[in-house]
C-alpha cells in the first residue's frame, strides 16, 4: 500500500512513518523543502497555496498531520498560524486530491478532543456537539476543510486526539524534568478530565483507520479510560516515586499561560473511544498506570 504522510517530521508523523513501513508501507513524504536525491515526497507550500498534483497520483491512502504547535503563549499571530495551518492546509491538500483521476481511497487527518471545548464530567463520544472557545472553533474548521475530499468519494476519517503519552516527546516529555524533580502538582482544581492515549496506540488507531471501510467522519483517538489531572499527577508521581505536591492554581496558571493555560490545562474532555471500540480496535494501554509504568520502564 502506498500512503502520503504529511508533517512526517514531528512528534507522530515521525514515529508513523517508522511504524508504516516497518508494516510493509510504500510512505511517501508531503514536504516544504525540495527532497533529497532518491527521496520519495512530493513539495507543498500551504502558506502559497501551491501543491504538486501531479506527485499525488498513485496513493491508496492519505495521512494529514501537518499543523502549527499549539503549546506557547497565545498572541494573535499565534493563534493565526494555529488556526491558518490547519485550515488552509487541509482545504488545499483536500482540494487537490478531490480533482484527481485517481483517488485515494481514504484520507485520515488529524483533528483534536478540543472539539469538544470545556465540558467537565459529560461524557463525550463522537456525536456529542462541539464546544466553545478557540480551539473547539479550530477543529470545526480544520475538520470542515476536508469536505472536497468527502464530496469527491475519498472516505474521510477525522481522527479526534487525546493527550498522547510518549517520554521521547509531547506533553509526557514535558512533564517528566519537573516530576522527576518532585515539583510536580495538580492544576488549577484538579477535576479537569484529562482524555489520554498512549503513541504506541495511536500509531496503530491510524492504521486501523486506513483498513477499516466502516470508519468514517470523527473517531475519537483516546484510551477508553479518561482520568481528571488529580488522577493523572498522583499516577505520574507514584510512578516515579515521586511526591507532587506543588499545585498550581488557576489564577496562577492563567497568569503564566495566559489563554493557551485556560483552554490546555484547565479545561477538560471525558472523551470515550466508541467507534474504535465498535470496529474491535485492540488498545495496548487501557489503563493510565499500566501505561505509564509500560512507556517509562517501570514495571
Amino acid at each position: 500500500m502506498k500512503i502520503l504522510i504529511s508533517g512526517s517530521s514531528g512528534f507522530i508523523g515521525s514515529a508513523l512513518v517508522s511504524f508504516l513501513t516497518e508494516k510493509r508501507a510504500e510512505v511517501v513524504r508531503l514536504v516544504r523543502s525540495q527532497p533529497k536525491s532518491g527521496e520519495e515526497a512530493v513539495l507543498w507550500n500551504p502558506d502559497d497555496g501551491k501543491i504538486d498534483v501531479s506527485r499525488l497520483k498513485g496513493c491508496d491512502a492519505v495521512v494529514h498531520l501537518a499543523s502549527e504547535n499549539i503549546i506557547g503563549r497565545w498572541t494573535a499571530g499565534k493563534k493565526a498560524k494555529i488556526r491558518d495551518s490547519r485550515v488552509k492546509g487541509t482545504q488545499l491538500l483536500s482540494g487537490a486530491l478531490a480533482k484527481l483521476d485517481q483517488r485515494p481511497k481514504v484520507l485520515v487527518c488529524a483533528s483534536a478532543v478540543g472539539y469538544y471545548g470545556d465540558r467537565g464530567e459529560e461524557t463525550l463520544e463522537e456525536g456529542a456537539p462541539p464546544g466553545s472557545g478557540f480551539l473547539a472553533k479550530v477543529c470545526q474548521e480544520w475538520e470542515k476543510a476536508a469536505e472536497p475530499a468527502k464530496q469527491a468519494g475519498i472516505r474521510v476519517v477525522n481522527l479526534r486526539i487525546g493527550m498522547v503519552l510518549s517520554p521521547s516527546g509531547g506533553a509526557l516529555k514535558m512533564m517528566l524534568p519537573p516530576f522527576k524533580m518532585g515539583l510536580g502538582g495538580i492544576l488549577g482544581g484538579g477535576k479537569q478530565y484529562t482524555s489520554w492515549i498512549s503513541l504506541d496506540d495511536l500509531l496503530a488507531a491510524f492504521q486501523h483507520a486506513i483498513a477499516t471501510e466502516t470508519l468514517r467522519g470523527p473517531v475519537n483517538a483516546v484510551a477508553p479510560n479518561p482520568v481528571t489531572n488529580r488522577d493523572f499527577t498522583k499516577t505520574l508521581g507514584r510512578v516515579l516515586k515521586r511526591p507532587t505536591l506543588f499545585p498550581m492554581p488557576s489564577p496562577v496558571v492563567k497568569l503564566i499561560f495566559g489563554e493557551m493555560g485556560q483552554e490546555i490545562f484547565l479545561a477538560g474532555q471525558r472523551v470515550i473511544p466508541s467507534k474504535l471500540i465498535d470496529t474491535g480496535f485492540p488498545f495496548h494501554h487501557l489503563e493510565l498506570e499500566s501505561a505509564l509504568r509500560g512507556l517509562l520502564g517501570k514495571t
